[in-house]
């Protein structure tokens, strides 16, 4: 039997982004984000929302950039500390120990030593109420050599990307590959029709 647990911000799992982008005064800057995901397919975009108190929020309005950056479990303490810090009052690359690396495509830094990189352009602007969400166009996906499988596509394997849970607050790495996409339910589609 289920219960009601109110309204809530309640969805399992939420993927784990460091959004970057540079200040007024051009200091790199990087915040985790739990609310985005990918919101079209064509164009290319991924959605992410943030509060107005943040530092990176400013940034982004002035820039209409920025990139998300794709952790690996190795940084699960580095993107928490992104989450907990304010770039207002340091330098969290520098305190990290990571490297700030400039896009290529948008006014934005992304995270050198992560393994996935998403170059966005700000491209819609929706006030929700305490979050504002920020559509991105995705210009250019970088992802490093050796997260590629034998085929050259991207692995979620050798990524090794990790979600955050908002129930209980704890950061999980992703589990046991179940089947792919699109094919695991055929049989139940050939059943049907």
């Amino acid at each position: 039997m289920k219960i009601s647990l109110g309204a809530r911000t309640l969805v399992y799992p939420t993927p784990v982004f460091c959004v970057g982008t540079y200040d007024a005064e051009g200091k790199p800057n990087a915040m985790a984000v739990a609310w985005g995901g990918v919101c079209c397919s064509k164009p290319p975009c991924v959605a992410i929302s943030l509060r107005k108190a943040t530092y990176t929020y400013g940034s982004l309005v002035e820039s209409k950039a920025f990139t998300v950056s794709v952790p690996s479990r190795d940084h699960v303490v580095a993107a928490d500390y992104f989450g907990i810090a304010s770039g207002r009052d340091v330098d969290k690359f520098a305190a990290a120990g990571l490297t700030p690396a400039r896009s290529d495509l948008v006014d934005a830094p992304y995270v050198a030593e992560f393994p996935l990189v998403l170059e966005c352009k700000v491209v819609h602007v929706a006030e929700l109420g305490l979050h504002t969400l920020f559509v991105g166009e995705i210009l250019d996906v970088k992802i490093e050599e050796d997260c590629l499988d034998a085929e050259g596509k991207p692995s979620a394997d050798l990524v090794r990307p990790f979600t955050w849970a908002p129930g209980d607050n704890l950061y999980y790495a992703l589990g046991e590959k179940l089947g792919r996409g699109f094919t695991v339910g055929k049989a139940l589609q050939e059943e049907k029709e």
